[in-house]
């Protein structure tokens, strides 16, 4: 009988593309996938990963594998849903998934709630984009994640998996603080035509969102600068580069160089938890769930900006 930590380790490579990534996710090191990789071809006599430049690719053999070996765990997983909630305790391990600023400005917070409340809950955390934690989540290779999505950007939701809404995250203009519309209390998506704009990169739910956004405003947005973090974005600014929309949760404190306005049409993105329907009577799945709606008053959010300074003060 195949091994289903060999299996559990295979199907990782399939889902995530590598050696490398597949480890991130299950919180182990390359080397320790690579030797359940081969330890799973001794044990079928089958060659599963095959070298290509740098990386490796599945061969057809360990595709058909893998997806048997989603099927496999999926029946696990529901094996162990059922005796969970027979014994009614929360334990085992529960691996969560989260985008950047939701990671930083909420799920410390939730995290360490549910390590007191539970010291027998093993908790895994996964930074990741909302664009591939929607499919982890139903592949399995994440329990829970909290994603984001805006209300001209949605996110596709599979079939099987359900979400809760946690609330709303707000989003200002970032500019440099000598910038003339640094004067104006609010701004309107009309003020920011023509100006150059810093990014997340191009396939992020947050760039999608700022492409569609100015274009709803008949605006084809200058993006000069694309990069991953929103830190980043803060530092371009504060540089005097170019402008920014940045959401508030896990902002942290401006730098004085920096300064944030409202702006109308008042961007907001939706901020919510997504986990496999038929996991939901996981007592861990209900305490996390539950952790999040508690901490999410909580959350390290930057405050909204002032809006009663008179314009040109």
């Amino acid at each position: 009988m195949m091994d289903l930590g060999r299996l559990r380790a295979l199907h990782a490579v399939s889902v995530h593309g590598s050696v490398g990534a597949a480890a991130a996710a299950l919180g182990f090191t390359p080397s320790a996938v690579s030797q359940q990789i081969t330890k799973l071809e001794r044990e079928t006599r089958t060659t599963l990963l095959e070298k290509r430049g740098r990386g490796v690719v599945l061969t057809d053999a360990a595709k058909e594998l893998a997806g048997a070996a989603q099927q496999v765990l999926a029946l696990v997983e529901q094996a162990e849903v059922s005796l969970e909630q027979r014994r009614g305790a929360v334990s085992g391990r529960l691996s969560l998934a989260a985008f950047a600023t939701a990671a930083r400005g909420l799920l410390p917070g939730v995290l360490a709630a549910l390590s007191a409340r539970h010291p027998d809950l093993e908790l895994r955390l996964l930074e990741s984009d909302p664009y591939l934690m929607a499919d982890l989540v139903a592949r399995g290779e994440v329990d829970l994640a909290v994603v984001q999505d805006w209300p001209n950007t949605p996110l596709a939701v599979p079939e099987g998996v359900a979400r809760l809404s946690l609330g709303e995250d707000p989003v200002d203009v970032l500019l440099p603080a000598d910038d003339p519309l640094a004067a104006l209390p609010l701004l309107n998506v009309r003020d920011l035509a023509g100006r150059p704009w810093t990014s997340v990169p191009a396939g992020n739910i947050c760039h999608d969102w700022l492409i569609r956004t100015m274009r709803e405003a008949g605006e084809e947005p200058d993006i000069r600068y694309q990069v991953g973090e929103f830190e980043t974005q803060i530092a371009l600014i504060a540089a005097g580069l170019g402008l920014g929309l940045v959401p508030r949760l896990g902002r942290g404190t401006l730098p004085p160089q920096v300064v944030a306005r409202p702006v109308h049409p008042a961007p907001t993105r939706r901020v919510f938890a997504l986990w496999r329907q038929h996991a939901s009577r996981r007592p861990a799945i209900t305490a996390a769930l539950e952790a999040l709606r508690e901490q999410w008053p909580h959350r390290d959010s930057a405050p909204a900006p002032d809006t009663g300074v008179a314009a040109g003060g």
